[in-house]
């Protein structure tokens, strides 16, 4: 398991751009982060675990935690095990009886089915290499000692104001354009 790297949900955030939402997931111990798209439904099914919000009826994702439990089940860990074509891949790892399976899912749904049975999220190191961002420590050490410039509605952006936009640029170029990398809702 030295390929699988843990992270913990970091934040869940609004796409002003699509409905979709992006999950951000931070390497445990590190300051990098992983970005998934995810549908509005997914996001809420996260949040509502994340929250310990009971609903009425149970979700889908509670729905299979009691299955597995009821059948003898634990649920080890959720794993993010691939990037194809902006698409990521979950895995939920269950063990029964000694023995281990590995079901197939969406990284939603494994994000949110491990939240709900307190069990762990990894990363495989593949993945986080390819699609992990890190905060560059120049402009983070340059936010911290400069207060931001007060505008007004009379300024306009200069080069200075360009070249600190060119960090977001670059994100949303690695997500794979304005609307984000593709996920299966």
């Amino acid at each position: 398991m030295t390929e699988m790297v843990e992270v913990l949900i970091d934040s869940i955030r609004v796409s002003l751009m699509s409905p979709q939402r992006v999950v951000v997931l931070r390497q445990r111990d590190v300051e990098r982060y992983l970005p998934i798209w995810v549908g509005p439904y997914e996001a809420e099914a996260i949040t509502i675990a994340l929250q310990e919000v009971e609903t009425a009826r149970p979700m889908t994702q509670d729905l299979l935690k009691n299955i597995i439990v009821i059948f003898g089940g634990s649920v080890l860990r959720a794993e993010i095990v691939a990037l194809k074509e902006d698409i990521f891949y979950g895995n939920i790892v269950v063990e029964r009886e000694g023995k281990i399976f590995d079901i197939d899912s969406r990284s939603s749904d494994a994000i949110a089915l491990a939240i709900r049975a307190h069990a762990p999220i990894l990363v495989h190191r593949a993945v986080m290499d390819a699609a992990a961002i890190v905060p560059e420590k120049d402009i983070q050490d340059q936010d911290e000692a400069t207060p931001p410039p007060t505008i007004t509605s009379e300024q306009a952006p200069g080069p200075a104001d360009e070249k600190r936009l060119d960090v977001f640029e670059d994100f949303l170029k690695k997500l794979g354009g304005e609307s984000g990398p593709k996920t299966p809702s």
